[in-house]
C-alpha cells in the first residue's frame, strides 16, 4: 500500500511518469501539454496529474527535493503502481563557463558523495547510469526537435548551499549539480524500471548568471516537450528491462 501517493483508482497513474521537482511546474506542463487531464494525488498537496499526450496516458507527478523524497515516490510508483518509466524533468547549476542557463542537459550517469545506496540496501555506490535505451529514444527526439542537448555525468547532492568545492566531481566528468537524479537512477536499477533526467541550466556557477523564480517555474518548455514526445515513443519498442 502506497503510504505517500492516494489515487481514487489504481489505474490513476498511468505507466509513463513525467516528474518534475515543483508542484507548480507539475500544474503548469499539465495545463499546458495535457489533454482531458484530472487531478490525482495531492497528499502531502505533492500534485500528481494524469491526462494524455498527443493520445498517449501520461502521469506529471512532483518529486519534492533532495534524494529522499525522489526515492519515495519513485519506489511506490515503480513497486505500487507498476510504472515502467519515468523521465524527471529539473534544473541543474552549470559547472562550465560555456554550458550557459537554459541549457538543456541529458545525464547519462549520477555520482553523488551520499551514502544514500549504503542507507538503502547496503550497497556502497557512488555512480549509476540512466537508462541507455530510453536516454537514446531522447536523443532522437532532440535531434528531431532541433535542440542542442549537452549529454554527460551530472552531481546529485544532498547541500544546496555549499560552502566548498568537491575535487571528485571533476574526475568523474559532471557538468553540473542537483539533488534528485542519483535517487531515481538507483531506485530504477533495483526495480528493474527506466529512468532518465533531464536538467535545464538554471544557474551558471562560473558566471554567476541566474533564471528568476518565474523563470524556473516556466522556461523548461524545450526539456518538457522532449521528454513527452520521448516517453511517448516508447510505447512502440520493447527494450530489455533496465536497459
Amino acid at each position: 500500500m502506497s503510504l505517500h501517493i492516494k489515487t481514487e483508482y489504481d489505474d490513476d497513474i498511468a505507466k509513463l511518469v513525467i516528474m518534475p521537482g515543483d508542484p507548480v511546474r507539475v500544474k503548469f506542463i499539465a495545463e499546458n501539454y495535457l489533454d482531458d487531464y484530472k487531478l490525482v494525488n495531492n497528499v502531502r498537496l505533492n500534485l500528481a496529474y494524469t491526462g494524455y499526450y498527443k493520445g498517449v496516458k501520461v502521469t506529471v507527478m512532483s518529486s519534492g527535493m533532495g534524494c529522499p523524497s525522489m526515492a519515495i515516490y519513485a519506489k511506490e510508483l515503480f513497486d505500487y503502481y507498476n510504472v515502467e518509466k519515468i523521465i524527471r524533468v529539473g534544473s541543474c547549476g552549470s559547472y562550465y563557463d560555456e554550458i550557459d542557463v537554459k541549457s538543456v542537459i541529458l545525464a547519462e550517469k549520477a555520482y553523488t558523495l551520499s551514502n544514500f545506496s549504503y542507507q538503502y540496501d547496503g550497497k556502497e555506490i557512488d555512480l549509476i547510469s540512466a537508462s541507455s535505451f530510453l536516454n537514446q529514444k531522447i536523443i532522437e527526439n532532440a535531434y528531431k526537435a532541433n535542440i542542442e542537448l549537452r549529454i554527460g555525468n551530472i552531481e546529485t547532492t544532498d547541500v544546496f548551499y555549499k560552502t566548498i568545492n568537491n575535487p571528485e566531481v571533476k574526475k568523474n566528468y559532471c557538468l553540473g549539480v542537483e539533488m534528485e537524479t542519483f535517487a531515481l537512477f538507483y531506485v530504477a536499477s533495483l526495480y528493474k524500471k527506466q529512468a532518465s533526467s533531464i536538467l535545464t541550466v538554471s544557474d551558471n556557477l562560473v558566471n554567476n548568471k541566474k533564471l528568476t523564480t518565474e523563470e524556473r517555474e516556466t522556461t523548461f518548455n524545450e526539456a518538457i516537450s522532449l521528454a513527452l514526445n520521448s516517453i511517448i515513443c516508447l510505447l512502440y519498442t520493447s527494450p530489455s528491462p533496465r536497459d
